[in-house]
């Protein structure tokens, strides 16, 4: 049973916004010798994120960093919204919702890390995986019971859906 107010939170997203390392990643960094980056996505996240977008929920990426790997991932999961290399967080999440017409109460964020707090203390749902920066965690409705790219992003989605009561729909084909 999900507590009636992170319910009510919930029950209102219609975009879900992540930080990459950290979240969608276990944050670790794996440089080869050609100089290429190698990062490990957890399947079940990309499940999650598909099963919202099923729902109707728009899902992206905010991320200070530039990853060719992040950007495969994220285009192959359809996200609409694909920022790299952003300096300002809270400036991107200001243009996105804007384009969208969506409201800040309307927004998940899901983030590890200080340079996150811009854009987890403007949303209706900020979210964080259990192993996120200790300082994150006070301001945050929702912690993860699993860590970055292993599967809090799918624990974060499978809550918002049920709190939408999409669960049901989004998940008929499978069961």
């Amino acid at each position: 049973m999900i507590e009636k107010g992170l319910a009510e939170k919930a029950g209102r997203v219609r975009l879900i916004l992540m930080d990459v390392d950290g979240v969608l990643t276990d944050g670790g960094l794996f440089y080869l010798a050609d100089g290429s980056e190698v990062k490990v996505f957890n399947v079940r996240d990309g499940a999650g994120i598909k099963l919202a977008q099923r729902a109707g929920i728009r899902t992206g990426i905010i991320s200070g960093r530039e990853s060719d790997a992040a950007l495969r991932r994220a285009e192959e999961l359809g996200m609409e919204e694909i920022h790299q290399q952003v300096e300002d967080k809270k400036a991107t999440y200001e243009e996105i919702i804007g384009r969208l017409e969506v409201a800040d109460e309307e927004v998940c964020f899901i983030g590890d890390d200080l340079v996150d707090l811009p854009v987890m203390r403007r949303v209706g749902l900020p979210a964080a995986p259990c192993d996120a920066h200790p300082s994150v965690l006070g301001y945050v409705s929702l912690v993860a019971s699993r860590g970055g790219g292993r599967g809090a992003v799918r624990e974060v989605i499978d809550l918002i859906l049920q709190a939408k009561d999409k669960w049901r729909e989004v998940t008929a084909p499978y069961v």
